[in-house]
């Protein structure tokens, strides 16, 4: 008899079937075989696993934790993370970490957008079609951010991080340049001030 996470994955391989994924087990791999890759327990760094590894184009991008049918999908959305850092090098990777996470019972699907400036884990009435992922990576809905950030200087004459944050406006900006946005940001403010 399938235990209930058993029962789950069924459920789960199921929704992400009829999203557009090809379902794959890790002893045949092929990420060139569809658009969209679903890998079952793909194996992890540290002797971990993640019951989906989600490609598309044959790069990783996303995860899903399979629960059992009742449990709480609250705080999974921990672990479905750390499972987005942890890929080994011999996967591609469209970001590093992984942008997409999703927690799921077949029944009840959380997803977590890591692009969102304050992400958060939300439910969904279904998972996302690959080429659905590959579109919310693409620049142009990372213009938006560029153009909160242009209306912000032209109303404000200058950069401040304070403000920033506290608009949510740095998330996406941020996540683009790490630690390098900070001298970015004070040579912008020096030219807007010469």
């Amino acid at each position: 008899m399938p235990s209930p996470e058993e029962l789950a994955r069924e459920k789960i391989d199921l929704l992400l079937e009829g999203c557009g994924w090809l379902l794959q087990n890790r002893s045949t791999i092929n990420l060139s075989a569809s658009r969209g890759v679903a890998l079952r327990e793909a194996l992890l760094k540290g002797r971990d696993e993640v019951d989906y590894l989600l490609f598309v184009e044959g790069k990783a991008l996303g995860t899903v934790e399979a629960k059992p049918e009742g449990h709480t999908l609250i705080g999974v959305e921990e672990q479905s993370g750390k499972y987005g850092k942890n890929l080994f090098d011999v996967y591609g990777k469209w970001r590093d970490p992984l942008p997409f996470a999703y927690e799921s019972t077949g029944v009840e699907t959380q997803f977590t957008n890591h692009l969102d400036p304050d992400p958060k884990s939300r439910s969904v009435f279904a998972l996302h079609r690959p080429e659905t992922l590959l579109e919310w990576l693409k620049p142009e809905h990372q213009l938006e951010w560029l153009e909160k950030m242009r209306d912000y200087i032209s109303a404000s004459g200058s950069v401040d991080r304070e403000h920033l944050e506290a608009d949510n406006v740095l998330g996406p900006i941020y996540k683009a340049f790490g630690e390098k946005l900070w001298p970015l940001m004070d040579e912008l403010n020096l030219t807007l001030a010469a």
